[in-house]
């Protein structure tokens, strides 16, 4: 496939990307939100945590949190019914205290992160065998991952340590606040970044997959325009975007599962899993496949989420 071809696709992702599709509400479900973190905050809480150290920054997530979990109405509403779904029970007040605290503790862990401090952290991996497996062959694929936990430990060890030469398919346009400042603090990892709404988005994916590259993505959330699928999620249907499966069907490029799941303190979990050597469409049956592949990913997903369930960051009305 080359180059014309790939932009001027009349299906697959280059649709999504480069075409405008019908406006999606789930999509406007989070990016309508607000975003709640200023420049100023985010400088103060970074100088903490490099000059004072991690134990402060840590205790002064607690009144942070309690902010949060007061002020945030949608979040705290969604966080209530994610809870009460993934632990089969209604939760109290400080169940969803620790669910923003989690959060918050992920995002704190970043300023280490990006600034290479990776001695602070206890990481265990598994199924790295696998990831290892298409390195070795050069070949590179669409590492997709979620919302669960952090992705963001994937993509410091991956370019800063070289374990996995890795682009990232991020929307950058909401929650700019937060994203200039951590670009600020490591525009090496920042420069890894491909916008998914631009005329050349397919060509550079294709570019660093073809160079042996992963393109990270994440699969659990919708963006307008985007084509969708539903699944049972945790119980109920919820919308699924379907451009992770057109971009790999696309690109004929193997898929593997990724989740970096927060285990509290200075432990984090990553997990990898094969996802999928190739995904072929049938013309005839496109919509059927795209459901079927997005189920197994959405069944994966819930698995984890079950696994470490304060970890889930879509804070916004998820469910249809």
């Amino acid at each position: 496939m080359d180059e014309h071809q790939i932009a001027n696709a009349p299906q697959g992702p280059g649709y999504i990307v480069l075409e405008e599709a019908r406006k999606v509400s789930e999509a406007d479900r989070w990016a309508t939100l607000p975003e709640r973190g200023t420049p100023a905050s985010l400088r103060v809480i970074a100088w903490i945590a490099v000059h004072v150290g991690r134990t402060a920054a840590r205790l002064l997530l607690y009144p942070i949190t309690a902010y949060f979990v007061i002020t945030a109405h949608t979040a705290r509403r969604t966080s209530y019914e994610y809870l009460t779904r993934v632990r089969g029970r209604s939760p109290r007040w400080w169940h969803v205290f620790r669910h923003f605290h989690c959060f918050g503790a992920t995002i704190l862990d970043r300023v280490y992160l990006l600034r290479g401090k990776f001695e602070r952290f206890r990481v265990t991996v598994h199924g790295k065998e696998s990831l290892d497996r298409h390195v070795e062959s050069g070949r590179g694929g669409i590492l997709l991952g979620s919302h669960l936990g952090s992705f963001e430990m994937l993509r410091a060890l991956g370019v800063m340590q070289g374990s996995v030469p890795l682009k990232v398919l991020m929307d950058t346009l909401h929650n700019q606040n937060i994203t200039r400042f951590f670009d600020a603090l490591n525009p090496q990892i920042a420069g890894t970044v491909i916008a998914p709404d631009r005329p050349d988005t397919l060509i550079r994916v294709k570019e660093s997959l073809d160079s042996g590259s992963f393109v990270g993505m994440l699969g659990d959330r919708v963006s307008s325009g985007d084509k969708t699928t539903h699944c049972q999620f945790l119980g109920a249907p919820a919308t699924f975007p379907a451009g992770p499966v057109l971009l790999a069907a696309t690109m004929r490029s193997p898929v593997i599962l990724f989740f970096g799941l927060y285990r509290g303190g200075n432990d984090y979990e990553i997990y990898f899993e094969e996802f999928s050597d190739e995904i072929v469409l049938d013309r005839a049956r496109r919509a059927e496949d795209i459901h079927l592949w997005m189920k197994r990913y959405a069944e994966r997903l819930e698995h984890y989420a079950r696994l470490a369930p304060y970890n889930w960051f879509n804070f916004y009305p998820f469910w249809d």
